[in-house]
């Protein structure tokens, strides 16, 4: 019951890191390509109150995932994670003052609930709490290698199709992020030399970094419809991935390969209805140009 609570509450600030910082990012035009235009609007947009709200949202999420995965394992936590997509909806009619098309909503719903069924029928059993140097390696040269990939795809692209391309790129960093926290958080008990002498910390926070940034991308690229479903699925299924490779988390289907069908057939129905949502062209998700705080109305 405390991982289910925990996983929840951290889905529910992730989302709402998400919101608000794509709301300080709506108020900046993108301002041209380039690394120096993208360091610029990024130091512009890093002094928005949204933005910082949303940092503190971020962090405040990134503790109770690592509490999260401190008693529970990757493939467990990360299904509940997918609420996050929901949440999304929630707390961004709230902050824009306007809520998505019915479209999105069951696209959303449908992602949703097919990724908690896929993964939970997976029947994920526990596994080791630290993964060796050698698994560490092939681990992490596999997951740089897709985010390389996905970020030169994303350069030769534009709108939606980038953000959700930067999204996925930033999905599979934060799962990379949220394995080494399990590292760190498997090397506790063995003091706090094993947690501040060895490389899992340190290695944490450059892998956290790296998803920020590409976090941010996503957000100047495109809408949160375009991005933030292939940030949770993304996220989830590595998670998933990563947790078999590193701790030998066992996944078995068996009888349950009905419901994973299932939950596969909702993945995608739910992206499908997503591609010709509104929604994804940004209507409503955007704020005014001019005065940073009011929405733009809905043309």
């Amino acid at each position: 019951m405390l991982v289910v609570v925990l996983a929840l509450l951290a889905a529910l600030s992730n989302a709402a890191a998400s919101v608000l910082q794509r709301r300080a990012a709506a108020d900046e035009p993108e301002g041209g390509a380039g690394v120096r235009q993208a360091v610029r609007w990024l130091g512009r947009v890093l002094r928005r109150p949204y933005w910082v709200a949303g940092a503190g949202m971020l962090a405040l999420s990134t503790v109770l995932q690592a509490a999260a995965l401190g008693v529970g394992s990757l493939a467990l936590v990360q299904p509940l994670m997918a609420a996050e997509l929901l949440f999304t909806l929630v707390v961004g009619s709230v902050v824009f003052h306007r809520r998505p098309d019915r479209r999105t909503w069951l696209a959303f719903a449908a992602l949703a609930a097919g990724l908690a069924a896929f993964l939970t029928s997976v029947a994920p059993t526990a596994g080791r709490s630290t993964a060796s140097a050698e698994r560490w390696i092939v681990a992490a040269g596999a997951v740089l290698g897709a985010v390389v990939a996905l970020v030169v795809t994303a350069r030769a692209v534009r709108g939606a199709p980038r953000a959700g391309l930067l999204g996925l790129a930033s999905a599979v960093s934060f799962s990379l992020t949220a394995a080494l926290l399990k590292e760190v958080t498997g090397r506790i008990p063995d003091g706090a030399g094993a947690v501040l002498g060895t490389w899992p910390l340190y290695a944490t926070a450059v892998a956290g970094a790296l998803a920020f940034l590409l976090l941010q991308s996503a957000f100047r690229a495109g809408t949160l419809a375009a991005s933030q479903p292939a940030l949770t699925l993304g996220d989830a299924l590595t998670s998933v991935a990563l947790g078999w490779a590193l701790f030998g988390e066992q996944v078995t289907l068996g009888v349950r390969v009905v419901p994973a069908v299932i939950g596969v057939a909702l993945i995608g129905a739910g992206t499908a209805g997503l591609a010709r949502a509104p929604s994804v062209s940004g209507s409503w998700d955007a704020a005014s140009r001019g005065d940073g705080d009011s929405p733009r109305p809905v043309s």
